[in-house]
């Protein structure tokens, strides 16, 4: 039976299982089934120590016996984070949580839109069943901010409007810097004044951080910016960028060798067959957000959830058999829960070697990321060279991007 028919008998189902899906999450964050929510003791714990002078040097010592954490953002994200300090940690813990549901169901929203298929049941069913997928679940176990993001990023991205497209940039990379590579999509797609409102946006983020602290912002954009290290072991199985794969796969941190530059060209040229040949806004989103997670140095498992509209994408749109696979190949990766298999059999967080079998294994987001690349290079093509002259004419002629 195909996907559409299962679909369409469980969509007059999709209120209840959304239900049950966040009550059993609850249920989870009541009892703090494995949810340390850790990340998110960094942010409300580490904050305060901006206006103390000492953000940089404070680790986090509670659930740390073996990498006792840091504070790893600009001093303007602490700024934003201070609130939450002043409320008690269960009280924040909760708060946090129905933060990041709304923000998963936005993203699952927003992305059934551009795809055209933003109906109330659909939208809840999918909700109910990517939250326990692997990127969703550790982002929300650990407390961390990539939900967030990724609902600012895909909600301003795909505005008609420069300054709010440019502002969801440049504000999110004040806060996160990865959030930065977004701004290939005004590239791309040739909106110049959206990568200008970018600019300045994150200009005024960091002119806040500096004006704030300004030892601080200057320690963090001029001497930690891009140590790897302090941020966490590149070699564990969780980081599940390029760099990660290719240093388990030899043994040792490749670095920005020329290993590493070697896979960032490959990923370059993959994502340019992606973007080259269509104007499908959310297929853009997702090709640039795919590169950013291949090429940067750390890519948790978590910062992995760009992989729901990915997966979105490639069901509804993609018309192509490898979209098919790829997106059979995320189901398996992230509804299996393989990261999380790799980090209970790894002897420790540090130690690169790994067996060939666990290294291979350790290649499962970034092999399907590249794949997702391949796939929306394929299906857009297709899709183009089926359309008739007068079609592709119109459907060139379409806003880059959803009013709003």
């Amino acid at each position: 039976m195909k996907l559409r028919a299962v679909e369409a008998r469980v969509l007059s189902v999709a209120p209840w299982l959304l239900a049950l899906s966040v009550i059993g999450h609850l249920v989870l964050v009541q009892f703090q089934v494995k949810m340390t929510m850790i990340d998110l003791l960094v942010y409300r714990n580490g904050s305060p120590h901006l206006w103390k002078g000492d953000l940089y040097e404070w680790r986090l010592e509670q659930y740390a016996d073996v990498f006792p954490l840091p504070f790893t953002y600009p001093p303007f994200a602490a700024a934003i984070f201070t609130p939450m300090s002043w409320v008690p940690w269960e009280a924040s813990r909760w708060i946090w949580q129905l933060i990041c549901l709304g923000c998963l169901y936005y993203i699952v929203r927003t992305t059934l839109k551009l795809l055209k298929l933003d109906d109330p049941r659909r939208v809840m069913f999918w909700t109910a069943l990517v939250l326990w997928i692997e990127p969703v679940r550790t982002t929300l176990n650990y407390g961390q901010i990539n939900l967030v993001l990724c609902a600012i990023l895909i909600g301003t991205l795909a505005s008609a409007r420069n300054w709010v497209s440019g502002a969801g940039v440049g504000f999110t990379a004040g806060i996160k810097l990865t959030p930065a590579i977004s701004g290939l999509y005004f590239l791309v797609t040739k909106r110049w004044m959206a990568a200008v409102w970018s600019f300045v946006a994150f200009a005024a983020v960091y002119g806040i951080g500096w004006a704030l602290s300004p030892s601080q912002s200057n320690k963090f954009w001029f001497e930690l910016l891009g140590d790897a290290s302090r941020v966490g072991p590149v070699g564990s199985a969780i980081n599940q960028s390029m760099r990660g794969a290719l240093s388990r796969t030899v043994g040792y941190d490749v670095k920005t060798g020329p290993i590493y530059l070697v896979a960032v060209l490959v990923a370059a040229a993959l994502t340019w067959f992606a973007v080259s040949r269509t104007k499908d806004v959310l297929a853009l989103i997702i090709s640039v957000q795919m590169l950013g997670l291949l090429v940067s140095p750390i890519s948790w498992s978590h910062h992995w959830v760009w992989m729901v509209p990915a997966l979105l994408w490639l069901i509804y749109e993609g018309g192509h058999l490898l979209c098919k696979i790829t997106a059979g190949l995320w189901v398996v990766l992230t509804g299996g829960y393989l990261v999380s298999f790799l980090l209970n059999a790894q002897p420790n967080i540090w130690d690169f070697p790994r067996p060939w079998y666990y290294a291979l294994l350790g290649w499962g987001y970034p092999a399907a990321g590249m794949l997702t690349l391949v796939a929306i290079g394929l299906a857009t093509r297709r899709k183009r060279d089926e359309l008739l002259p007068g079609d592709e004419e119109a459907a060139h002629s379409e806003p880059s991007a959803v009013a709003g």
